[in-house]
């Protein structure tokens, strides 16, 4: 076919009756929903950390003190000149200052509370690729900043207002085993002495439990991820691939709500690639064809100012449930539902994660793929071998959050608890996922069923039913209130919701 027959194909398409699908994108231009972020939430968090530093043991308190954090710095591409995609500021950073630049540090004064925004010097080189460089007075008026100075001035300024202790940011995320690599430095720290034990166990602290400003970001990312999610079920059908889910998802999140990030690697699974539970890596791309009669498994949340949001929906891609569809999906809600009822302050995340277990095992007990009895199944953990990960996760500036093992706590290594994320009591004003799922993967069964104690339990022509089934997963971003949770997370969950919605 010429190019001349091409371009006239194209034109004459753009004359023919829109479909369902395209009419709706359509109309997404025209309810743009942006969210002003409010820079003084962060003169609030600067605020609590004051507090919270000035109100420690008399041994960890200093005279003359400041907190110094370094933010991020862009990244090449390998030995380009090229950066990865674009610049996201580092979190314990972000979570005080809110600044969007690269290459910035900042200083809480904890004497007098007042806060420093230590920024880059411009070159007019800069300014010739990247527009004008923003002024000293409007970067304090901006991010609501006390006082804003070049880098280089760092260390007369600091010394200037008598600083002689700093405390910097150092630390282990107990989450990936990972230390934090923004510890601050620059030329002449060596004049003051540096603690790096105090910081980083307070700031974990301090955004464990969200301030009332950013539980309202958090309810509107929430909000625009879960519209996307419906605005996915909505479009996919047979013979689609997995990867125009994901970018229905980031085109909705990015067009609605102006989240031009995603909080992770999306995971568009259908069919047996949902059993993988990260799916939707570099080397499995959501690149699949979607199969009449398969589920898929969508996990993605959109980003905002940093802050998160994880949201997983399970649905059938021609629109109707199986039989055993419709056992799997239920026996999974059933254990949703039932951790979110009991969350309350008080309450302990693991004792939540058992619970979760062991309704997915009752409920797979009444579908007749296990047998026996739940006290033995839980002995031996068997739900684990279809329930391999933790309840959930905390959440907030960063997907998997930090705080969820406190110092001196470690992972429990049995297969029921050993890949939990958080171990704590609940407390007013956290968030956490709530992602029981059901999956029937390969190396799993195999396990269990090599495990004469544990594959006692399982009917084994009931499980060979389900090999390649893929899996279940239901997830919800929930806030633990006064006197129990809300759920953020406004998508369809029940199976004739779920049906409704796709036939709509």
């Amino acid at each position: 076919m010429s190019k001349t027959n091409l371009f006239q194909d194209w034109v004459q398409s753009l004359k023919r009756t829109p479909s369902k699908s395209s009419r709706s994108r359509d109309d997404l231009s025209l309810s743009y929903k942006p969210y002003e972020i409010d820079f003084s939430m962060h003169v609030e968090l600067r605020k609590k950390l004051v507090d919270r530093m000035n109100n420690l043991p008399q041994e960890k308190r200093h005279a003359n003190a400041a907190v110094l954090l370094d933010g991020g710095s862009e990244l090449p591409k390998y030995c380009t000149d090229t950066t990865h995609c674009n610049f996201r500021q580092e979190s314990f950073f972000q979570y005080l200052f809110g600044a969007r630049e690269p290459d910035c540090s900042g200083a809480i004064d904890l004497s007098t509370g007042e806060s420093i925004l230590f920024v880059p010097r411009l070159s007019s080189e800069w300014e010739l690729w990247c527009g004008k460089a923003p002024t000293l007075d409007y970067l304090k008026s901006h991010y609501q900043v006390d006082h804003v100075h070049y880098q280089d001035e760092k260390l007369e300024v600091l010394q200037k207002r008598g600083i002689v202790h700093l405390h910097v940011l150092y630390g282990l995320n107990t989450d990936s085993g990972l230390y934090t690599v923004t510890t601050a430095k620059f030329d002449g720290i060596e004049a003051f002495t540096v603690h790096k034990d105090i910081l980083h166990p307070e700031l974990v602290e301090c955004r464990l439990i969200k301030t009332e400003r950013e539980l309202d970001l958090l309810r509107w990312i929430n909000t625009i991820s879960s519209e996307a999610h419906v605005q996915v079920m909505r479009t996919l059908k047979p013979g689609m691939m997995e990867f125009q889910a994901e970018s229905q998802f980031l085109y909705y999140c990015y067009m609605i709500g102006g989240a031009r990030f995603h909080a992770y690697t999306c995971i568009c699974g259908s069919g047996h690639n949902a059993s993988a539970l990260h799916y939707g890596h570099a080397g499995a791309p959501n690149d699949k064809v979607l199969k009449d009669g398969d589920l898929i498994l969508n996990d993605m949340g959109c980003e905002l100012h940093c802050y998160a949001s994880d949201i997983t929906c399970t649905f059938p891609v021609n629109g109707k449930f199986t039989k055993d569809q419709i056992f799997i999906y239920e026996a999974v809600l059933k254990s949703h539902d039932a951790v979110i009822a009991a969350m309350k302050p008080g309450v302990e995340w693991k004792d939540l994660h058992i619970l979760s277990l062991r309704v997915l095992g009752e409920e797979l007990l009444k579908g007749g793929l296990l047998v026996g009895d739940i006290e033995d199944l839980m002995r031996h953990h068997v739900p684990a071998y279809f329930y391999p990960h933790g309840l959930g996760h905390l959440l907030g500036l960063d997907v998997h959050d930090v705080g969820g093992y406190t110092d001196g706590k470690t992972r429990t290594p049995t297969k029921s608890l050993c890949k939990l994320r958080c171990d704590r009591a609940l407390e007013k004003n956290m968030v956490l996922t709530v992602e029981p799922g059901c999956y029937f993967i390969d190396a799993q069964l195999d396990d269990l069923l090599a495990n004469p104690e544990a594959s006692q339990f399982v009917s084994k022509d009931v499980l060979a039913r389900f090999r390649g089934f893929g899996g279940v997963r239901i997830e919800s971003d929930v806030i633990v209130v006064e006197d129990g949770a809300e759920n953020m997370t406004k998508v369809p969950r029940t199976v004739a919701d779920i049906e409704q919605c796709i036939s709509a």
